[in-house]
């Protein structure tokens, strides 16, 4: 969150016993609104709207709001709320017209208005009010104003003057995006918001549009920056650019002209400010914050960021701390629209790798494209549509999508949960002990598919702390025999099931990560202060170059020769023999996370000249390498997966592209699925966390390759697993956190499902536990005695 403020603002409020005087900058739907409220709020307050246009200049065509947003307004001011509803149009459905078939998903609840209108209406209340807005009429500069009022509102969009005239404070990143936008409207009745998606010569178009009158709909049209310049839309002005889309969209407009309103092809920015308030100065709407039109969330936020801050004017006792607690309250609300916004975004921008999908699955991808739908909430929505999703996909009925099988290879997994490798450093000398057997034991009884290991180290050399696991002699094999064979027979403490080895697998499957640590090797334990040498004791470490993970921190690593390569080669080799005899179901090649592998791979971390180095196909020689000589000798009934970091979250480092080039050549030397990971490659990363936030990268490698993925990272819920499976984004989802938290994830889920099938079967020494125990009582005790009065 903004710290404190580090200097006086550019102006101090006045200090005379008047009534505190407010400006506002840009007098757009938020702008407008926040006047209104606080004029509303304090009657004797002067308040001055700045608005360059005229009253009717807009963008844009309609206006959508949420039943949370239109509440809001409601309980603001029922004067602009009655004026405002009585223009609504109305609807709950969307349609998606996709290679010639509509589908129709209904229950979700819109409503619109038009733009014009919504700022007549404004304008209106303004001046009933008593705001005196100066349309035509540039505004002074924020610095100017804040000398002479107690508060300046800076409303003036996206491309806000007032942003860049206070950089340095208010510290914007501006990110621009790869798709061309242009709103248009049509005289179009429509009932739905409709998705138009076409596949033309030039590459795939769509068209976003909803009703904002009972004759009218916004019309956006939107594609990727290549298949705009191929069509010739950079060649076209507006008028052009109206015919051309008439033709393209002739079947869905049905004659109907388009209408554009000085409107020109854009490239959308998102923009994100570290604070949103100088001194007296304060950004609303998309001078703080844009977020995607695809979410229809513009309007909306700004109106809201009025709503906030108009509440904490009133509640605050000074204004410094009104700013202060409106940023607070909103600051949260807009990140998670952007979030969810950017992935719309993304989504649309990645649109040309779903375009193969079945029609229903696509209709499914697009609708939860943002994460904020769900598939649970899609039922509550639309029952009908998401049973005819399921049967698409394949799950039984009353299967939910996380309890139908998935097979590679030999093995057949029972359901679509995997407990991801999580290190526990916990280990003697690499030995898997009691703790190994019951933390892995455990999560095999809660119901998972599929259990992995932690990183089990090829040498001694090849670990990341004294604590690691290792399969490099007679001792450790026999430690992790035990744990497999107390997965394999744990199968047949599930009525209906039979215990099962790699070929005839029923019950849970678990899975051997071999890898080696590299340059992050020879550090404490995670506790004692993770990537941080071990104060006495340490161990050589080894790297494609000699580049140290933390710079005067971690030792500098040394660079290996061509006879080391081949020594590490038969290292994994040894160790994946070793998995075999232990009675590991599944291999998996660690290559991600900036180990020894991994930094192979990536450009930042490899900087070698010879054969091993260079262009991508250089850096990926020895990971190929090693994964031959391991698929070599696994059994050739047994799948193996590779884990791959698909970005490095830093400059100059992997790209998405290079994670689909990596993943292809990886399926050609063997791998079985790709399990999709990112980062923790270089110390300087930045990720941008959030709610699955590695999933578009296995999304992209799956439906651009056709390869199986696993999909991992801040997946936390059922909900979130049935969502990606059925969107088609993974084929597996790993989750590490919540099975640290409960053992039983997956058997909870189940029952929180009202899944009782094979795919998740309770131990029968645990199935009377199989439903929530009764809670204490929560009801206050009923009164003795009642008297009508």
């Amino acid at each position: 969150m903004p710290g404190p403020e580090t200097g006086p603002g550019p102006g101090s409020a006045p200090t005379s016993g008047a009534a505190p005087r407010v400006a506002v900058i840009g007098g757009g739907p938020g702008g407008l609104y926040a006047a209104a409220l606080l004029k509303r709020l304090d009657p004797a307050r002067p308040v001055t709207v700045w608005e360059r246009g005229a009253p009717e200049d807009t963008f844009g065509f309609g206006v959508v709001f949420s039943d949370e947003t239109v509440g809001g307004i409601a309980g603001a001011d029922p004067v602009v709320y009655e004026a405002v509803q009585r223009e609504f149009v109305r609807w709950e459905a969307i349609d998606i017209h996709h290679r010639g078939r509509e589908t129709r998903s209904g229950g979700h609840g819109f409503a619109a208005l038009d733009r014009r209108r919504l700022l007549a209406l404004l304008h209106e209340r303004c001046r009933g009010l008593g705001v005196e807005v100066l349309t035509r009429t540039p505004a002074p500069s924020a610095a100017e104003l804040a000398r002479d009022h107690d508060l300046v509102i800076a409303a003036d969009g996206a491309r806000s003057a007032t942003r860049t005239a206070h950089a340095d404070v208010f510290g914007p990143r501006l990110t621009p995006h790869g798709c061309r936008y242009i709103w248009l409207s049509a005289e179009l009745p429509l009932d739905a918001f409709r998705f138009e998606i076409l596949e033309t010569p030039h590459g795939v178009m769509q068209a976003h549009a909803y009703p904002y009158r009972r004759d009218a709909s916004t019309f956006i049209v939107e594609m990727a920056e290549d298949v705009w310049q191929r069509a010739g839309f950079d060649r076209l002005d507006e008028s052009g650019t109206i015919a051309a889309c008439e033709k393209l969209f002739a079947r869905l407009l049905d004659g109907r002209p388009l209408h554009g309103n000085r409107s020109r092809w854009q490239s959308f920015t998102t923009v994100v400010n570290t604070r949103w308030r100088h001194g007296n100065i304060v950004l609303l709407g998309d001078a703080a914050h844009t977020a995607h039109f695809s979410i229809g969330s513009g309007t909306k936020l700004a109106m809201e960021d009025a709503l906030a801050l108009a509440a904490s004017l009133q509640e605050q006792p000074d204004v410094e701390a009104a700013l202060a607690a409106y940023e607070n309250e909103r600051r949260p609300v807009v990140e998670s629209t952007q979030r969810a916004a950017l992935a719309s975004l993304e989504w649309f921008e990645r649109l040309g790798q779903y375009v193969g999908q079945p029609p229903t699955q696509f209709a499914f991808n697009l609708l939860t494209r943002s994460r904020r739908v769900t598939h649970d909430n899609l039922r509550l929505r639309d029952a009908a549509f998401t049973d005819s999703v399921e049967r698409g996909f394949g799950a039984p009925p009353g299967t939910p999508p996380m309890f139908t099988p998935f097979r590679l290879r030999g093995l057949t997994l029972r359901n679509r949960v995997v407990v991801s490798p999580m290190d526990m450093y916990v280990a003697r000398d690499g030995v898997p002990g009691d703790f190994h057997l019951v933390h892995l034991g455990a999560r095999a009884l809660g119901g998972a598919g599929l259990v992995m290991t932690e990183m089990v180290c090829v040498s001694p050399e090849g670990r990341i702390t004294p604590g690691c696991t290792g399969l490099w002699n007679d001792e450790q094999e026999a430690g992790w025999r035990r744990v497999t064979d107390f997965v394999h027979a744990s199968a047949g403490l599930s009525p209906g099931t039979t215990p099962g080895g790699p070929e005839t697998a029923t019950g849970p499957a678990i899975g051997l990560q071999l890898g080696h640590s590299g340059r992050k090797g020879s550090t404490r334990l995670m506790w004692e202060g993770i990537d941080q040498p071990l104060p006495d004791g340490n161990w050589p470490v080894v790297a494609p170059s000699p580049l140290p993970y933390v710079e005067g921190v971690n030792q500098v690593p040394h660079a290996l020769g061509a006879d080391e390569l081949a020594g590490i080669r038969e290292q994994f080799a040894a160790a994946a023999r070793r998995g075999a005899r232990a009675g590991f179901d599944l291999l998996e090649l660690h290559c991600a996370h900036g180990y020894l592998l991994s930094s192979f791979l990536s450009p930042l971390t490899n900087q070698r000249t010879d054969g091993y180095g260079g262009d991508l196909a250089g850096r990926l020689r020895f990971p190929l390498e090693v994964l031959d000589a391991v698929r070599a000798v696994w059994p050739e009934d047994r799948p193996l997966t590779v884990r791959i970091s698909a970005t490095d979250w830093a400059p100059g480092g992997t790209t998405g592209d290079d994670a689909v080039a990596v993943a292809r050549a990886l399926a050609e030397h063997g791998a079985d699925a790709i399990d999709v990971s990112t980062g923790q490659v270089v110390s300087t990363e930045r990720p941008a966390y959030g709610r699955s936030y590695q999933t578009p990268f296995a999304d992209r490698i799956r439906n651009e390759t056709g390869l199986p993925v696993i999909t991992v990272g801040a997946i936390s819920s059922w909900d979130d697993v049935n969502s990606l499976l059925l969107a088609g984004r993974a084929d597996l989802c790993a989750l590490a956190r919540p099975h640290l938290y409960d053992p039983h994830w997956t058997l909870h889920a189940a029952a929180e499902q009202g899944y009782e099938g094979p795919a998740a079967p309770w131990p029968a020494p645990y199935a009377a536990g199989r439903r929530p125990p009764p809670t204490g009582r929560t009801d206050a005790p009923k009164p003795r005695l009642t008297l009508d009065v």
